[in-house]
């Protein structure tokens, strides 16, 4: 993200609205900091969690700047998701929805990261959370069977199987959702895996008829295209599992109908009126000097 982009997603953040210098102060301390004592720091997250953050780490710099680094999304799982429910992070990184899930609401979870120097860090911060009862890591990679596959290891957040453009590749196994979710039954999932969501759901079927599966959080962005895959056919696979598309605006706690072919991310949800009296009867949460 250019510098420019970096400033006005900071400015316009709903977490920031009324607080623009301030949010801009926050960048700037950081920046300095980050140069001067380049070294991780523990950020207080939310009131009941925290994150270990160090320069480089996009998206826990960006939950620095403006609280909740994916706002809409984030705070979904935060008002729909209940102790005991089970989430499941796929793509998880650092760990930022594993930390909402497992140590600010106290769910139990699945967390999937295949990088293994991004595991190490998803696991500093569950061992920072000390949450390590809630929460099952797996250091693999998921798709539409088990295996391995090629995958970057340098670009951060954007690490994805490696196209043959790519270089800086290892090898990671591959396992598939279904399989290492046999005996669960999931209530939220979040797929953040830079274009390869097509393969995982692919492996997924039985956890896609799971009727306790009542959302997913889901990144589709036009980025499945590198691979070969349509992205189209996963939005049809989803609506013929009864998932329809919304977006969410959290301060009025309104799920809001959208296009499927929107490229950004999406919930898709089935039984509406179950995850609407989640949101309706959800306890508030402090940030950023707000209640939401």
């Amino acid at each position: 993200m250019s510098l420019i982009n970096t400033l006005k997603f900071i400015v316009e953040h709903p977490l920031n609205r009324g607080n623009k210098f301030g949010a801009l102060a926050r960048f700037v301390k950081w920046q300095i900091g980050a140069r001067l004592m380049p070294y991780p720091i523990i950020y207080s997250f939310t009131t009941k969690s925290k994150l270990v953050v160090e320069k480089g780490m996009t998206s826990a710099t960006g939950s620095v700047y403006c609280g909740l680094y994916e706002f809409n999304d984030m705070a979904f799982l935060l008002h729909v998701l209940r102790q005991e429910d089970l989430f499941i992070d796929v793509g998880a990184n650092i760990g930022m929805y594993t930390i909402l899930s497992a140590a600010h609401l106290g769910a139990d979870t699945v967390a999937v990261e295949p990088i293994p120097a991004t595991f190490s860090h998803l696991n500093r911060n569950i061992a920072l959370n000390s949450i390590a009862r809630r929460v099952r890591a797996f250091n693999i990679a998921l798709g539409a069977e088990k295996g391995t596959v090629s995958i970057t290891s340098h670009l951060g957040n954007a690490n994805h199987i490696a196209t043959a453009d790519d270089d800086n590749i290892i090898e990671v196994e591959v396992d598939t959702l279904d399989h290492i979710l046999a005996d669960l039954f999931p209530a939220i999932m979040k797929i953040d895996v830079e274009g390869f969501e097509t393969a995982v759901l692919a492996g997924a079927d039985e956890t896609l008829r799971k009727q306790s599966l009542k959302a997913i959080i889901i990144e589709l962005n036009g980025l499945g295209a590198r691979f070969g895959y349509d992205e189209d056919k996963v939005r049809a696979l989803l609506n013929g599992h009864g998932f329809r598309p919304y977006t969410y605006d959290p301060f009025i706690r309104k799920l809001i109908a959208s296009p499927a072919s929107v490229k950004h991310n999406m919930i898709y949800i089935r039984d509406i009126p179950y995850v609407e009296q989640r949101i309706k009867t959800a306890e508030k949460v402090y940030l950023r000097n707000k209640l939401i």
